[in-house]
């Protein structure tokens, strides 16, 4: 599994960067035209992501119609099979591309993050008890930064050798690899299946998950489930979070620094966010999770971008605005998603598949749109950088839910896993 997912995140840092500045050269020039409103690329992007909740909400439907019928790495072969066919596809249109492949091709990429990533994780949580998750999954979250740290520097380091067709011809090459790694694990797992979790509340008369709308199915198993909900607000008040911190960097750099400087600044702080994100996995994460807990594991990440945004309130210099990513990216996908992630250990065989994929597919792509719609005002009325820091106050609210949101799945977690 840790190869498995050391594959999947190196694919997802090979096509973001390839789709990303395929959109952006594309309509950089000439712009996009939207109803009379001229946008630049950048502008354009931002609608892109806003249509990448409608195709999670299909998704979601495509997800919950498979996992009927598919499991584990039965799975990963249908959804891996789809994504080699359309590599074949791409790499025949990419070389002169027009705007339907290059709309069509930024939502395929973040497609991929989407299927790809929850398919991952509910082979994980299907595949090992809960004692188990606690030791294991720093070690297989690992492969994932590694993969994420990979893949990056491979393509900064052949970006220019490499055309975007050739590209897809490695995520194709790489996707086989995926394949075969996901069947052996399979066998293994086959050989020795792990007990099937007990069901969280006393039997209900229902509809049979067979017989229940596709389009619906996990929302219901959600809205059912405080245990669930509280995931809901872990990932949704994340993502708003992320997104202010994130113009709150941004902002930082532009202010106090100029030309090819910005660019210097900003690969800095990318390859020390990597390096703690890889540090945190290596070093805590294990550790953390096996000896103190679930829990407390989940409370890393909010109370880290809490003290880095009190202090960026306090002293908004570069060095404090840089940090905000660390505090970020460095424990969010590292510790944070290690720890969410094992909260779906304990669930129920549908809840691991039909509800997740409505968390990770639908309510985090519609937290990201939300989080745009927050982008855009922000940048209406915070203009002036010395009003900048004073998202902090927006952002530590949230923060204070989030932690009584973690706090509630740990507590939930352990009683269910003892």
């Amino acid at each position: 599994m840790f190869g498995y997912f050391f594959l999947v995140i190196t694919s997802f840092w090979i096509l973001k960067p390839v789709k990303k500045s395929l959109f952006i050269e594309h309509y950089e020039q000439s712009g996009f035209d939207l109803l009379g409103w001229h946008m630049s690329g950048p502008q354009a992007e931002l609608i892109a992501k806003v249509l990448n909740m409608v195709v999670a909400f299909a998704a979601v439907i495509v997800f919950t119609w498979l996992a009927r019928r598919f499991r584990r790495q039965q799975l990963s072969f249908v959804f891996t099979a789809f994504f080699l066919v359309s590599y074949a596809a791409y790499s025949f249109v990419l070389g002169a591309p027009g705007g339907g492949t290059v709309w069509s091709f930024y939502l395929f990429g973040d497609l991929f993050s989407t299927l790809m990533v929850a398919t991952f994780f509910a082979f994980l949580n299907d595949s090992v008890t809960p004692d188990a998750a606690k030791r294991l999954y720093g070690l297989v979250g690992l492969g994932g930064v590694s993969g994420g740290v990979f893949g990056s520097y491979v393509v900064a380091a052949l970006i220019a050798q490499v055309d975007r067709p050739q590209w897809l011809w490695i995520c194709f090459a790489i996707g086989l690899m995926i394949a075969a790694v996901a069947f052996l694990a399979g066998r293994i797992v086959d050989r020795n299946p792990p007990p099937e979790s007990a069901p969280q509340d006393p039997p209900q008369q229902e509809k049979s998950p067979s017989a229940r709308n596709p389009a619906v199915e996990g929302a219901v198993l959600v809205f059912r489930s405080p245990y669930l909900l509280s995931i809901v607000a872990i990932v949704g008040l994340y993502e708003i979070v992320s997104t202010i911190l994130d113009f709150q960097f941004t902002s930082t750099i532009a202010h106090y620094l100029e030309g090819p400087a910005i660019g210097r600044q900003f690969s800095i702080v990318f390859a020390v966010t990597n390096t703690v994100a890889l540090l945190v996995q290596l070093l805590l994460t294990g550790f953390v999770m096996s000896r103190l807990g679930v829990h407390v594991a989940l409370l890393v990440l909010p109370v880290a971008i809490l003290a880095a945004s009190a202090g960026y309130a306090a002293l908004p210099i570069l060095v404090i605005g840089s940090l905000l990513n660390t505090a970020d990216n460095g424990f969010s996908y590292s510790i944070n998603q290690s720890a969410k992630e094992s909260l779906y250990v304990p669930t129920t065989k549908d809840e691991k598949y039909k509800a997740k994929a409505f968390i990770d597919m639908f309510v985090q792509r519609f937290a990201k749109a939300v989080a745009v719609v927050v982008s855009l005002g922000i940048t209406t009325v915070f203009v002036e950088y010395a009003s900048i820091r004073w998202l902090s106050a927006v952002i530590i609210p949230l923060i204070v839910v989030w932690i009584f949101a973690a706090v509630y799945a740990g507590r939930r977690f352990r009683e269910l896993t003892e």
